[in-house]
């Protein structure tokens, strides 16, 4: 007796058919259009919207993904369900920081800033509602006219603009801010300041790159860096400052919510060319030098420390700091001790500014090896939520005094694509230099495929992007330009810690858990990138929450690109079609047998009191 054949089975026959015609479709489509480049043709006008369409062949926005894979098991939920409307938060949650909340953070201690630091709510706190944006929320300008000029009403807090007047950080003129460049170290600009750097710090050759501004306030001096190509990771607590991190997003600047504290921070180990403070407030000298350790763990061998302010040539300005002389004396020997102690360099010293440089390797160091107490290498990647250690990050070995411990790095841009040293040298498991190699060319044709959907992905419109899973950052390096920046993710729960490969590539990210909030104010992100984030976070965590996380963070009318399983993207759509999400599904740019599709959307303009239906 015959037995009964799989649905599936019929399902996949009865598609043949299509899948041949679409496929004799497409060489056709194909020789026209070699027909119509040749010149030869009589009917070039048809021919191009023929090309044109036959590019467009591996879309196809209608399928349904549901019966190709209706056969496989899943344990995601039905996507038959109906859809739930999420409903909008109201008007006090418009610059809601559900991990930085003012009231939450009143209940912790004060001392060492812990009172700043990440404080998550417990998921039965957790908003499940839509963040909105203010009335009269407008896109932002385009780079580098963003870099000058904010509208109003998408962050429209003065305060800064009477606590900072003198400083010139930001001035209210109408309906915009404007951002002269200045800052606290700098009031008459930032360009003046840097290219005084610059004569001490290698910025112009491409040999500092990744940059780290501890205290950045409105991040003037990562905006003015992009000059000299090099990217700035910039930090400030969310404090009597209103706005300064949101600020510095609002006008395309690389920052993020945090502070010097009790924890490590999200980055790893030897990442940063360069660091920097400018008035900052932090003690660098308090808690035997525990921020300074903590410096020197992100920067990378060779790299370079900036202090400009207090204490720097306290014997001249003691009395306009209005300090005693005595305490800004003990607290600059203090970090000069330090300094010697990490085995830096002191380069330059003049007004209130003073450059350190950390040493290449260990060599010259040795003799200070009884005096340091070293951390132990094996948790040097291990900082979420780690508190900091009175130690020292070692240094990688090396052979000889002149080797880079860690590996050298070519220039910028030439190290976005060469080979990482930790590629190179195999400290990522599982990563070889041919899978590098492999992982640059698979997400190349990503990024095109992705283009042939969203036309305007590099043309400007999205200039803050975020990778949510960044893996080596491969998907950043296909899109690099000056006209954007993309925030590396590494998630936490990711099977191999690639973010230090990210940094050795001249990109910059950081570490997170998508279980949480980000840490930054809503609306800071026009496009967030997630190559499987939800299949990651499967049965850790509420496809809701990262979702409503998501749009909490996404402009009004910016794009998401989600690459996942069908399933998962199908779990996916069904809820964030209740989010005043345009959604289109289309398939793997290698055809729609491949169960991996690709989801665009694009949230929907609206603003608080825009009560419509999100369905």
């Amino acid at each position: 007796m015959a037995t009964k054949g799989n649905p599936g089975d019929n399902r996949n026959k009865s598609f043949l058919p299509s899948l041949l015609v679409i496929a004799a479709l497409c060489c056709f489509f194909y020789v026209l259009g070699v027909w119509k480049r040749s010149g030869f043709g009589k009917g070039d006008s048809i021919a191009l919207e023929i090309t044109k369409k036959a590019e467009d062949c591996g879309i196809l926005p209608n399928l349904e993904y549901e019966t190709h894979h209706g056969n496989q098991s899943t344990s995601f939920d039905d996507p038959k369900q109906d859809v739930k409307e999420i409903e909008p938060c109201g008007e006090q949650y418009i610059d809601y920081t559900p991990c930085h909340d003012q009231m939450r953070a009143m209940t912790f201690p004060r001392e060492n800033m812990n009172y700043r630091e990440r404080h998550c709510p417990p998921d039965e706190e957790k908003l499940h509602c839509l963040v909105p944006a203010p009335k009269g929320y407008v896109t932002p300008f385009s780079w580098p006219k963003s870099r000058d000029y904010v509208p109003f009403a998408n962050a429209p807090h003065k305060s800064l603009t009477v606590e900072k007047a003198v400083q010139n950080w930001v001035q209210y003129e109408g309906d915009v801010f404007r951002f002269p460049g200045g800052g606290t170290q700098f009031p008459n600009g930032a360009d003046a300041y840097i290219d005084q750097l610059a004569s001490v710090i290698p910025m112009e050759n491409g040999t500092v790159r990744t940059a780290l501004d501890t205290g950045c306030g409105v991040a003037s001096w990562g905006a003015y860096l992009f000059k000299k190509n090099v990217l700035t990771m910039s930090f400030a607590p969310r404090d009597s400052h209103e706005a300064q991190v949101q600020f510095a997003l609002e006008r395309g600047v690389p920052a993020v919510i945090g502070v010097l504290g009790t924890i490590k921070l999200p980055y790893p180990s030897r990442a940063f060319d360069m660091a920097h403070c400018s008035r900052c407030l932090i003690p660098w000298g308090a808690n035997d030098g525990l921020y300074m350790t903590e410096v020197d763990r992100v920067l990378r061998p060779g790299g370079y420390w900036v202090l400009s302010g207090p204490p720097i040539n306290w014997r001249v300005n003691y009395q306009a700091w209005q300090r005693p002389k005595e305490e800004l004396e003990e607290e600059q020997r203090k970090i000069e001790e330090m300094a010697e102690l990490l085995c830096w360099e002191k380069k330059h010293e003049k007004g209130e500014t003073a450059i350190w440089r950390k040493r290449v390797n260990n060599e010259y160091c040795r003799e200070h090896d009884s005096r340091v107490t070293l951390c132990e290498s094996s948790n040097a990647a291990n900082v979420w939520y780690k508190k900091m250690e009175a130690c020292i990050t070692p240094y990688p070995e090396t052979t000889n005094s002149d080797e880079v411990a860690g590996g050298g790095l070519q220039p910028f841009p030439d190290r976005l694509n060469t080979v990482p040293p930790r590629i190179a040298s195999g400290s990522v498991p599982g990563f070889s230099v041919e899978a590098f190699k492999e992982d640059n060319k698979l997400w190349k044709k990503h990024v095109n495929s992705y283009k042939r959907v969203n036309k305007i992905l590099d043309n400007g419109r999205y200039r803050n992007i975020m990778d949510m899973n960044a893996g080596l950052g491969s998907f950043a390096a296909a899109l690099e330009s000056p006209k954007l920046w993309v925030m590396n993710v590494v998630p936490t729960i990711a099977e191999k810690d690639t973010l230090g490969v990210v940094y050795e590539r001249g990109l910059i990210g950081i570490y997170h858990d998508w279980c949480e909030a980000f840490s930054t104010y809503p609306r800071t992100y026009d496009l967030i990138h997630a190559n499987r984030v939800f299949s990651l976070y499967k049965d850790k965590c509420s496809v809701e929450d990262i979702l409503l996380e998501m749009d909490r963070i996404l402009r009004p009318e910016g794009a998401v690109i989600l690459r996942d399983h069908v399933d998962v993207l199908t779990q996916v759509k069904r809820i964030a079609t209740g989010m005043r999400w345009n959604i289109k599904m289309v398939d793997h740019e290698d055809g729609p047998l491949i169960p991996e599709k690709v989801l665009f959307a694009v949230r929907k303009y609206w603003v608080v009191g825009d009560n419509n239906s999100t369905v």
